[in-house]
């Protein structure tokens, strides 16, 4: 397992165990327990992870998981923190650093912001990897809901822009971390400054959550 990859891994495998099995978590209707299942058979059970994403296959997956959540927590943990087996797509070189990097970090802050929290820099490591891969998750993600253009800025770094062209602009400002949960949908737990048009950050905030704080209209 590569640096960033293996550092998230066990950031959230901690954040796990602190927490215990039945604290809440960003993810909707789920507990650390439902999460920490969600983890184990999406490395473990080739059978069952496309129904993650397939929604025809969706329950099946979903039986799955309720099995493993009927396993004792701390072994679930321990799956997780121990990482794929061998026969595993994860264990092929690589393949951890590049399909979980940013799956790690964005569940372990579910966890972590779930309840009162703090901010965090995150690694300069860390940042540099979730910018490289936000410009293709984003669109993978935020780019298929959003109903207006958005431009997502690094102060010092740079900005990249998506969504329906002929529409209003909203800029979202915050660092790599931020600005990834927020394409996936977590962001209102982020600390991003919004700008646009308030008829557009309205309209955007109805699809896509934004931050609690008052955006900045113009």
């Amino acid at each position: 397992m590569s640096n960033s990859a293996r550092t998230e891994r066990q950031r959230l495998a901690e954040l796990l165990i602190a927490a215990g099995p039945d604290a809440p978590t960003l993810c909707e209707g789920w507990s650390t327990r439902d999460l920490a299942a969600h983890l184990v058979l999406r490395e473990r059970r080739a059978d069952a992870a496309p129904g993650i994403r397939v929604q025809a296959l969706a329950g099946w997956t979903a039986r799955v998981q309720a099995g493993y959540a009927e396993r004792p927590y701390e072994e679930l943990v321990r799956l997780f923190r121990s990482g794929p087996p061998r026969l595993s797509p994860f264990a092929l070189p690589g393949v951890d650093e590049a399909a979980n990097t940013v799956e790690y970090f964005v569940h372990a802050e579910d966890v972590r912001r779930a309840v009162e929290w703090q901010p965090q820099e995150v690694a300069p490591e860390l940042a540099q990897a979730l910018w490289r891969r936000l410009p293709m998750l984003s669109r993978l993600e935020a780019g298929r809901k959003t109903p207006v253009r958005l431009s997502l800025r690094w102060p010092g770094a740079g900005s990249l822009e998506f969504g329906p062209h002929g529409t209003d602009q909203v800029e979202l400002t915050g660092s790599p971390a931020e600005l990834t949960l927020f394409a996936f949908g977590r962001g209102a737990h982020t600390t991003l400054r919004v700008e646009g048009p308030a008829s557009a950050v309205e309209t955007l905030g109805a699809v896509l959550p934004l931050p609690a704080s008052e955006p900045s209209g113009r």
